[in-house]
C-alpha cells in the first residue's frame, strides 16, 4: 500500500521538470510512510517523456517514479488521470513550476493523518519572480496561485467562498473519486476555450459533500514566475478566463431553488463593484496594469452567466 502520491501534471515541461524532480529527491522525514511520484504528461510535444525516463534510470529506491501520458488536453483531464493512476491514500498535486521545500511531502502526509475530516488542503505558496513585479501586485497574486495566509492552520469557511488553488493541493483519493465528476464542465485553458477555475470546481464538489478544506501553513513551496507571466496580455487573458468561469462556480455552491435569486444578487453586486472601480480610477486604468486586470476580471465576472449560456447552447447543438 502507498500512503502518499505526488502527482505532477505537465505540458511541454521538459525544461521545468528537472527542478521539481530534484526537489522531490531531496525530501526528508519520509521514512515512516511509503510514497510515490507520478508524472502526467498532458499531450506534450517536446521531450518531456525522455526527461522523465532519464530520471527514472537514476531515481532513489525510497520511492517510485512513474510516467503516464494523458492525450486529452486540459488540466482537468490531467488531474483526473492522476487520481485514477495514483495509488496513495493522499494525492499532492504539483505543477511543473512548483518547487516544494524539503519537508513538503512529510508535512502534507502528517497533516492528512491528523485531520481525518479534511477532504483537501493547500499550503503556502511564495513566488520566485524572474523580474520584479509591478507596484501593488499583491492584488493579483492569487490569480498566479501565490498565497500566504498566515502561520496558523484553519478551515476554509464555505460562506466566505474562498478556496485554495490546485498548485500544492492535497486531496484524499477516495474523496475525489466519490465526489468529483470524472468529466468537469471546466477543463482549463485549452485551444479556444477561455474558461479556467477547473480546480475550484473540483473543490466545490468536495466541499458540497460535507468534507472540510483546510489551509496548512506547514506546506511551503515556491512558484516560479517567468517574466512573460507578468506581461499585460498574459495577465489580462488569465483574469478573463477566471472571471468568465465565475458564474459556474457561484451557482455550483447553491441549491437549485437559490440560483434565480442569487443570480440577480450577484448581477447587482458585480455592476456596483464595476462602477466603484471605474469611479476610483477615473480614466487612469490603461496606464495601470493592476487596475486594468481588476477591470478585466470585473467585466468578465459580469458577463460570465451570459457567456456560459452561450457555451451551454453550443454544446447542446454539437450533441444534437
Amino acid at each position: 500500500m502507498v500512503n502518499f502520491s505526488v502527482a505532477i501534471c505537465t505540458y511541454n515541461g521538459a525544461s521545468r521538470l528537472p527542478l521539481v524532480l530534484n526537489k522531490l529527491k531531496e525530501q526528508i522525514n519520509t521514512e515512516q510512510f511509503t510514497w510515490e511520484v507520478i508524472v502526467i504528461d498532458n499531450n506534450s510535444t517536446d521531450n518531456t517523456s525522455q526527461v522523465v525516463h532519464e530520471f527514472q534510470a537514476n531515481w532513489p529506491l525510497f520511492c517510485t517514479l512513474k510516467y503516464f501520458f494523458e492525450p486529452k488536453q486540459g488540466l482537468a483531464y490531467a488531474r483526473q488521470s492522476a487520481v485514477e493512476k495514483a495509488r496513495g491514500e493522499f494525492i499532492g498535486f504539483l505543477d511543473d513550476d512548483n518547487l516544494p521545500t524539503v519537508d513538503w511531502v512529510a508535512s502534507a502526509y502528517d497533516f492528512g493523518c491528523k485531520h481525518p475530516q479534511a477532504g483537501a488542503y493547500g499550503g503556502r505558496i511564495q513566488a520566485n519572480f524572474e523580474k520584479n513585479p509591478p507596484h501593488d501586485f499583491k492584488k493579483l497574486a492569487l490569480f498566479l496561485a501565490v498565497i500566504d495566509r498566515g502561520a496558523n492552520a484553519y478551515i476554509y469557511e464555505r460562506r466566505k467562498g474562498v478556496l485554495p488553488p490546485a498548485a500544492g493541493l492535497v486531496v484524499r483519493r477516495e474523496v475525489w473519486l466519490e465526489n468529483v465528476p470524472s468529466q468537469l464542465f471546466l477543463v482549463g485553458r485549452v485551444k479556444k476555450s477561455m474558461l479556467a477555475s477547473e480546480d475550484l470546481e473540483a473543490l466545490v464538489h468536495i466541499q458540497n459533500a460535507g468534507w472540510d478544506i483546510w489551509y496548512n501553513p506547514a506546506m511551503l513551496m515556491y512558484h516560479q514566475i517567468p517574466h512573460w507571466r507578468l506581461e499585460k496580455n498574459y495577465l489580462m487573458s488569465l483574469v478573463r478566463g477566471i472571471g468568465l468561469a465565475r458564474h459556474h462556480i457561484r451557482m455550483l455552491r447553491l441549491q437549485s431553488w437559490q440560483r434565480p435569486l442569487f443570480f440577480i444578487i450577484y448581477l447587482i453586486s458585480d455592476v456596483r463593484r464595476l462602477m466603484i472601480h471605474l469611479w476610483k480610477h477615473k480614466g487612469n486604468i490603461n496606464d495601470n496594469l493592476v487596475a486594468s486586470c481588476e477591470l478585466e476580471f470585473l467585466l468578465s465576472s459580469l458577463v460570465s452567466p451570459f457567456y456560459l449560456l452561450w457555451i451551454y447552447k453550443n454544446k447542446e447543438k454539437s450533441y444534437s
